[in-house]
């Protein structure tokens, strides 16, 4: 009974983000494909779509590393932020696209924070300090890493690791359910061993009591 549910567990863990990746690529092509493009094949339409999408971004980021880009943003911010009801959509919008486009690289070895009552939390560390030398450290929330908490702790006040940022953010995006391939295959191994050992066990016990009950009736 648990078997099939486990099985049909595991098949649509594997399908569902297939399935909606899928759905959002379709939904894409045909958003592209019904620009008013003067092109009479579709995939060439949508090819060259993508093409000028993908020149006008970089640009726009080569735009921004001079002065004029610095310039044009902060006027374009100052702009947005002066209208009240697109301003919480532009900064929210902006917060997230460089949180998911840049955050995590600027995140470097996780450490834990013990806060109250003995519980520990997963914390990163940012390379930053306050002006009265505590370190900066980014607390996640989870499953969404986007959010958090930006807690100032004394160099003395956390525990460093030797667990990999991959790891930890795995940990953190899976909401704790998730493993490192390289401990769920060792912890299966162990298992089967377990297993195994069990079976010998077992086996030995079988053959002493076929032997005993032998002997008993040769005496007999």
């Amino acid at each position: 009974m648990g078997s099939w549910k486990r099985d049909f567990a595991s098949g649509l863990i594997i399908l569902a983000p297939l399935l909606v990746t899928l759905f959002v690529v379709v939904w894409i092509f045909n958003q592209l494909a019904g620009l008013p493009v003067p092109v009479d094949n579709v995939y060439a339409r949508v090819a060259l779509t993508l093409a000028v999408f993908v020149l006008l971004v970089f640009a726009i980021g080569y735009l921004m590393r001079t002065a004029v880009g610095a310039v044009f943003e902060s006027t374009l911010d100052s702009l947005i932020n002066r209208l009240p009801g697109l301003r919480v959509v532009y900064n929210a919008s902006k917060m997230a696209a460089e949180t998911a486009l840049g955050g995590t690289e600027n995140l470097q070895a996780p450490v834990k924070v013990e806060t109250w009552g003995g519980m520990r939390m997963t914390a990163f560390k940012t390379g930053q300090k306050t002006d009265d030398g505590r370190d900066l450290l980014f607390l996640p929330t989870a499953p969404n890493i986007t959010t958090g908490f930006v807690i100032e702790v004394e160099p003395d006040e956390y525990t460093e690791t030797e667990e990999s940022l991959e790891d930890a953010l795995t940990r953190v995006l899976s909401a704790g359910f998730g493993e490192n391939n390289e401990s769920g295959l060792s912890q299966l191994l162990d298992g089967q061993e377990g297993l195994g050992s069990d079976d010998d066990t077992q086996a030995t016990v079988d053959e002493s009591d076929s032997a005993v009950s032998g002997d008993d009736s040769e005496a007999a």
